[in-house]
């Protein structure tokens, strides 16, 4: 699913040059669940970006379901990473304007579905994390497990190859962040690839692997 090899990444502050990812290799095959753990500073923003393709690595080669992608053009990025890749914010990133099945039903517009289409689509996402019955609630009217579950859903609709989320029961307190645990088990007991990235040891061992980066190291 993912191969990352020998990803490396700096950045110059002044006449300093700080190391954040030091040749880095993950492999990821489909059908994973793993979570990857960061202490302060240790290049999880910067990998969770290179792995989302929103930033490119100094030297290294990743490649995304067998094509190398570190190479191409912005527009071809960002056609696989709509494509192929469903995001889960740690805020959430709901529009205070839509409706809960409008915020699930957004990605599928830049890929052109059909409105009825994308409606079927959106509710068989809903329904997926249990949240079919607040199609027509407004983000305020739901509660913060409930909103993180339109996250997933809407991460969902685009049917991706794989699943990243970021620090996604960050702001839960612990009987929602176990309940959406639950949610990513079963969701990739459907052979849906999981990545989760955190820094609670708790969520991490929920996960079936845990990879832990510190000094722009894989250590564990």
């Amino acid at each position: 699913m993912l191969d990352l090899k020998d990803i490396t990444k700096s950045y110059s502050l002044g006449k300093e040059v700080f190391t954040v990812l030091n040749k880095v290799s993950l492999h990821v095959s489909e059908g994973d669940y793993l979570s990857i753990m960061w202490p302060s500073g240790s290049g999880k923003s910067t990998l969770m970006n290179i792995i989302w393709m929103l930033d490119n690595s100094d030297s290294g080669e990743y490649f995304v379901d067998g094509v190398r992608v570190d190479n191409l053009k912005e527009w071809k990025r960002g056609w696989i990473r709509r494509e192929k890749i469903g995001f889960v914010f740690q805020n959430y990133s709901l529009i205070p304007r839509m409706s809960v099945i409008e915020q699930v039903k957004l990605p599928l517009i830049y890929q052109w579905v059909a409105p009825h289409k994308a409606t079927q689509r959106a509710m068989e996402a809903l329904e997926k994390v249990g949240l079919e019955w607040k199609e027509d609630s407004m983000p305020n009217e739901i509660s913060w497990g409930q909103k993180q579950r339109v996250s997933i859903a809407r991460a969902l609709v685009i049917s991706p190859k794989l699943m990243l989320a970021d620090e996604p029961t960050g702001a839960l307190d612990t009987k929602t962040s176990w309940e959406i645990m639950d949610l990513f088990e079963k969701l990739n007991n459907e052979w849906k690839t999981i990545i989760v990235i955190t820094h609670e040891r708790e969520i991490a061992d929920r996960t079936k692997n845990t990879i832990v980066i510190r000094d722009g190291n894989i250590i564990k």
